[in-house]
């Protein structure tokens, strides 16, 4: 196992790979399962970490409206936790989210401090925009949740 890891965009061959990842976390229930066709269809939202060819880490950034962002499906390999693979890929998304021009960015997490290590702060889900609950509804824990919505804000760009 390699101590180096380089962020990449997600490619075809590796939506299996990511289905599997985050089907095994969301079998703990860290994490909402995703079906396979949902990453297809969501595969440019994703940025992986491979070790000699295999996928070890994977995150990704959903755009919900010009100025919202959703970072999930977080996933790290258990071998490659507490290596910074996790943080690493988060500020990745965060990166592109303010190149992109957005200004806010959530998660819903059962890892809060995870993010709040990253800047992020608790936030009421409440508070959200609706367009936030499209997912919720499919949710086998909703009305039920036990995630916790985290947030964290950027100053808009300048007008030119």
């Amino acid at each position: 196992m390699s101590e180096q890891f380089r962020i990449e965009k997600a490619t075809m061959a590796d939506a299996p790979a990511i289905q599997d990842m985050v089907s095994s976390l969301a079998s703990l229930g860290e994490m909402l399962p995703r079906p396979l066709a949902e990453i297809y269809e969501q595969l440019r939202d994703f940025l992986v970490v491979r070790d000699d060819g295999r996928l070890v880490a994977c995150a990704a950034l959903h755009i919900m409206w010009e100025d919202l962002a959703e970072i999930r499906s977080v996933a790290v390999l258990d071998e490659w936790r507490d290596k910074g693979v996790g943080a690493q890929l988060v500020e990745s998304c965060l990166e592109e989210a303010r190149a992109l021009g957005i200004t806010t960015v959530f998660a819903l997490t059962r890892q809060p401090n995870f993010f709040e290590r990253l800047g992020f702060h608790q936030a009421d889900v409440m508070a959200l925009p609706r367009k936030v609950w499209g997912e919720c509804f499919r949710c086998p824990k909703f009305p039920n949740c036990d995630e916790v919505a985290v947030i964290i804000e950027f100053k808009a760009p300048p007008v030119s």
